[in-house]
């Protein structure tokens, strides 16, 4: 992959993210003394400036999102189905119809 397809992912994937990653990127862009342009519309940074270092922080902290998106995701999903299958089989047990029936022939 080419340099200009791997800073449009990487501008893709930080779009893409919440307020609280963005603000981390933003962070580590500081730490790296970037050039950050700032106005009332957003912050914008020219990725093609970055030297390398800097690029593969990014991408690790992104990698690093996406493993914890998808742990938690996974997570909820075990917790919902621990969810459904505890109290659905409790309210079956609880549920429980008793009928006699009392055939005299």
């Amino acid at each position: 992959m080419d340099t200009s397809e791997n800073l449009e992912m990487i501008k893709q994937s930080i779009e893409s993210l919440n307020k609280f990653h963005q603000v981390e990127i933003l962070r580590i862009l500081s730490k790296n003394l970037c050039k950050i342009n700032e106005n009332k519309s957003g912050v914008y940074v020219n990725l093609s400036f970055l030297d390398e270092t800097t690029i593969e922080e990014l991408e690790t902290y992104l990698d690093y999102t996406k493993e914890q998106e998808t742990l938690l995701t996974t997570t909820e999903y075990q917790k919902q189905e621990f969810r459904n299958s505890f109290f659905q089989e409790k309210e079956d047990k609880d549920n429980i119809t008793i009928s006699y029936s009392s055939s005299k022939q």
